[in-house]
């Protein structure tokens, strides 16, 4: 009997090695599975929340070339951007608060163009963009830049509407 219980040990030991050597093998960052750059259509209480997406940051057009202007309510417009939005976010409704937040590893900015006007930001959190506020329904154009000339690196941005 003794011979059974440690063969059945033995046997469990196996099967959580296995389980514990593939799962890390399959396992899949939860940014290789977010689209990369494109549009987003939100609706009230849309979900996933915060809804996110991914792209590239960078570019060699100044942001006042964007922007129109140095400096907004929401902060500076510095940095460099390609020229055409990395996004575009139709909002079918009026929201009283939305947040847009740029995770990057390095030096990110960020401008909206939309229905209410440009809003830019410049290090909010750290070194990552956020614009938080009202948010009237239309469509913004997106654009995430580096804050030096032709730098390029990969950010998520979360749209969300908790607090």
């Amino acid at each position: 009997m003794p011979n059974k219980v440690i063969y059945q040990r033995i046997k469990l030991s196996f099967l959580v090695c296995a389980i514990a050597i593939a799962f890390p093998l399959n396992a899949v960052r939860a940014e290789e599975i977010l689209p990369m750059f494109g549009d987003m259509k939100i609706d009230r209480k849309f979900s996933p929340d915060p809804m996110m997406m991914r792209g590239m940051s960078g570019g060699s057009r100044p942001a006042i070339s964007i922007a129109g202007r140095k400096k907004t309510p929401t902060g500076a417009c510095t940095g460099f951007f390609d020229e055409k939005p990395d996004h575009t976010l139709h909002l079918s409704d009026k929201f009283s608060y939305l947040k847009l937040k740029v995770s990057s590893s390095d030096d990110a900015t960020m401008i909206v163009k939309g229905p209410d006007g440009v809003w830019c930001n410049d290090d909010s959190q750290g070194q990552n963009p956020e614009i938080v506020g009202e948010w009237l329904p239309g469509k913004y154009q997106l654009w995430i830049g580096s804050f030096d000339k032709n730098k390029y690196f990969p950010y998520i941005i979360k749209i969300t509407e908790v607090k």
